[in-house]
């Protein structure tokens, strides 16, 4: 089978990645870090591992199916499908390993992620069934630092931020959030309108809200560049697919940003 793309012609790796070929690099390096490169005996992959790590960065922004992805690199859908299952893990962001400084100043949101896995996800608001990603970045560097479990879509942002264990990463920092985490202790959320026919908010009050809106905006804006790697709009995987699908394209954004 004739392979259209290779990581050897670097010209294509910004087309059907949207990373520049820098950012592919330092991306393979981490893969590698993380025991991506074959030792010892056994069968051998068909394709190096900077093709490999290609692969999959391919099938997280295009969200082809594997007989399509597998036709690009010249193999097989099933060898497709094994070197997914297989780097996955190793191109996900890492959980937090340690408590952040009190100083430090974390934004939490959720996204809905559609999924054909039944079995984590829900009908959602979406009218699609999705699961609840919880999203922590840091608000002064704006990275990404934590990605919660996957709870299903029908669950609401203040249950959803516990379940999925994501509050126990963003532990000992400041968490700034919208006004859907009511009832997180030491959340820090928007003073809420006050209801038809009770007086407005006071002006200083008011001047906070819109100081809290345009800061958690930035968690907003990751969001929103993450769903622009198609597997967050239609995930296919299953098990634990969707949880490392948002990590690795969480890792990826990361690096995009810090060059």
């Amino acid at each position: 089978m004739e392979r259209v793309i290779s990581a050897d012609r670097p010209e294509w790796v910004p087309v059907f990645t949207g990373l520049s070929v820098p950012v592919f690099r330092k991306l393979v390096r981490v893969v590698a870090r993380r025991g991506g490169e074959q030792t010892g005996t056994g069968r051998r992959w068909g394709l190096s591992l900077a093709d490999r790590v290609l692969l999959v960065a391919v099938y997280y922004r295009t969200n082809l199916t594997f007989r399509q992805v597998a036709l690009l690199f010249g193999i097989s859908k099933s060898a497709a499908n094994r070197v997914v299952d297989h780097l996955a893990p190793l191109l996900a962001l890492a959980p937090v390993a340690r408590r952040h400084s009190p100083d430090t100043v974390l934004i939490v949101d959720g996204t809905l992620v559609p999924t054909h896995d039944r079995s984590v996800s829900a009908s959602s608001k979406n009218y699609r069934y999705s699961v609840n990603m919880q999203v922590v970045i840091d608000a002064n560097t704006r990275l990404v630092v934590a990605i919660g479990d996957p709870t299903p879509g029908n669950r609401n942002d203040c249950r959803a931020y516990t379940d999925s264990g994501v509050d126990e990463q963003c532990r000992g920092a400041k968490v700034m959030a919208d006004g859907g985490y009511q009832g997180n202790p030491g959340a820090i959320m928007p003073y809420r309108k006050p209801r038809k026919g009770q007086p407005p908010l006071p002006q200083w009050k008011e001047a906070l809200n819109t100081v809290h809106k345009s800061v958690r905006a930035r968690v907003e804006h990751a969001l929103a560049h993450m769903k622009s790697w198609n597997i967050l709009r239609n995930c296919r995987r299953k098990r634990d697919g969707v949880w490392h699908a948002t990590r690795g394209v969480a890792q990826m954004r990361n690096l995009a940003m810090t060059g």
